[in-house]
């Protein structure tokens, strides 16, 4: 924790760890769409990554799409990691995505995973304590849209299944550009409207709390940003897009 206690901006004096994470936010009821109060919840994120995510993702991803192993083998491929490498993972739900990063960093790197949800994150650790890279992996309850790091110090930063779900999607953007370094990766899997019913896309978005993203938004969001080498692949209804962050 003291690694990234260093990485924090502002510093933080007297941290609140007794739940085994950084906890950085105040207590309240956050947002109220559909979608956040379940990713509040203290049911779910025992379900999510080995029923709720590979059910629900799977079928978004359709037969043709990867499947979760593919999916984790993509995101460490779109990263390129190293050895060594600090890595931040953006809204890590109960960290599973964080867990398949940390192999690829080896013994001097670092996995930090964010997430709004006190109870995803208590998942995250409970799992984390039974990983054998656990000595690689911490955890931040913070905002995705004011990640609380200084600039440029993460060499990568993964943004997987959760970017539709927050209420300034594209603030979040700008905040992982500002906390990556000139040259680092950005991967990110998010949604992608459904082709020929136009306005019933937003419609679900509405009721939902998921926002359904245009097939050149989070390209040019990105490029917008200074990305470079900006890629795109699509599976059903959900889209892989990275980047690398220009100097």
């Amino acid at each position: 924790m003291e690694r990234v206690l260093k990485l924090l901006e502002p510093p933080v004096t007297d941290p609140d760890r007794t739940r085994g994470y950084l906890d950085l936010l105040p207590e309240g009821p956050g947002d109220d769409s559909i979608a956040q109060r379940l990713m509040r919840s203290s049911a779910l994120p025992q379900i999510y990554e080995r029923l709720w995510r590979p059910a629900l993702i799977g079928l978004a991803k359709g037969p043709l799409g990867p499947s979760t192993a593919q999916e984790m083998a993509l995101i460490r491929d779109l990263l390129a990691l190293s050895p060594g490498d600090v890595v931040l993972d953006v809204a890590c739900g109960p960290g599973n995505v964080a867990r398949a990063l940390a192999p690829a960093v080896g013994e001097a790197g670092l996995v930090v995973g964010l997430d709004a949800s006190a109870s995803m994150l208590d998942q995250a650790v409970m799992e984390t304590g039974r990983s054998p890279y656990r000595e690689r992996l911490e955890f931040v309850r913070a905002d995705a849209v004011s990640l609380p790091f200084h600039a440029g110090c993460f060499d990568a930063v993964s943004c997987f299944a959760a970017l539709y779900l927050f209420d300034r999607p594209f603030e979040a953007l700008s905040s992982m550009a500002r906390v990556l370094r000139p040259g680092g990766r950005l991967a990110i899997l998010t949604t992608r409207r459904l082709p020929g019913i136009g306005p019933l896309n937003d419609v679900f978005g509405q009721v939902s709390g998921v926002r359904m993203f245009g097939d050149d938004e989070v390209t040019a969001a990105l490029a917008e940003r200074g990305f470079t080498e900006v890629r795109r692949r699509t599976a059903g209804l959900m889209q892989f897009v990275a980047g690398v962050r220009g100097s």
